[in-house]
C-alpha cells in the first residue's frame, strides 16, 4: 500500500491498516495542507525517526522539553511533502550525530494520536509516519528541544516510556531482525 509524498507501508494488523487508511484520508482531503503545522484542518502528518545504535541493541531516546517524556526523534514536516526526509532530517537536528543510515525505504510504523489545546491553538492529531534509522557515526547531543539524549536497550525501554506506540516499535524491530 502506498501514499503519494509518504511512501509504502506493508500492515501487520488491524490496526496497522485502520491506521494507514485515516492517514491515506487525511492527506487525499487536505493535500499538501496536511503537511503543514496548520492545526484548524484538525491535524498533521508528522515525520519520526526509530534510531538504532550502530549493533542495533538500542534505540536513542529524547527527553522531549516540551512534554517531558521520552520519546523517539522527530518532528513537524512544516510544509515538507516528503516525511521520509523530514525523519532524517529531524533525527540529524536533534541528535547531534553525523551519519544516519536509513534501514528501509518504507514506513517503518504510524502513529496517530492527539495533541492537547495549548494556548490559542486547538487540539490535534499527528499523524506520525516513522522510519528505521540506525547511527552510524558521531555523538548524541541534546539540543534545546531536549532535557537530554540516551541510547535505551530494546530489551529495557520500558524503563523509559510506557507509551505501547515507542515500545510497539521496538517489538517490530525484534521481529525485523
Amino acid at each position: 500500500m502506498r501514499i503519494d509524498r509518504i511512501g509504502r507501508f506493508v500492515p501487520h494488523d488491524a490496526r496497522d491498516r485502520a491506521e494507514w487508511d485515516r492517514l491515506r484520508d487525511f492527506c487525499a482531503r487536505w493535500g499538501l495542507a496536511a503537511f503543514s503545522r496548520d492545526p484548524f484542518i484538525g491535524g498533521h502528518v508528522t515525520g519520526s525517526a526509530f534510531v538504532l545504535s550502530p549493533d542495533g541493541q538500542a534505540v536513542l531516546m529524547t527527553h522531549h522539553a516540551k512534554l517531558d517524556r521520552w520519546l523517539q526523534l522527530g518532528g513537524h514536516c512544516d510544509g515538507i511533502a516528503d516525511v521520509r526526509f523530514v525523519a532524517l532530517k529531524e533525527a540529524y537536528e536533534e541528535s547531534g550525530l553525523t551519519r544516519i543510515a536509513l534501514l528501509s525505504e518504507d514506513v517503518f510504523d504510524i502513529d496517530i494520536h492527539e495533541i492537547p489545546a495549548r494556548g490559542a491553538e486547538p487540539a490535534h492529531l499527528h499523524y506520525d509516519v516513522r522510519f528505521l534509522m540506525r547511527a552510524e557515526a558521531g555523538e548524541p547531543n541534546a539540543t534545546a528541544e531536549s532535557k537530554a539524549l540516551a541510547w535505551a536497550r530494546l530489551d529495557r525501554l520500558q524503563d523509559y516510556t510506557q507509551a505501547e506506540s515507542v515500545l510497539r516499535m521496538a517489538r517490530r524491530v525484534r521481529a525485523w531482525a
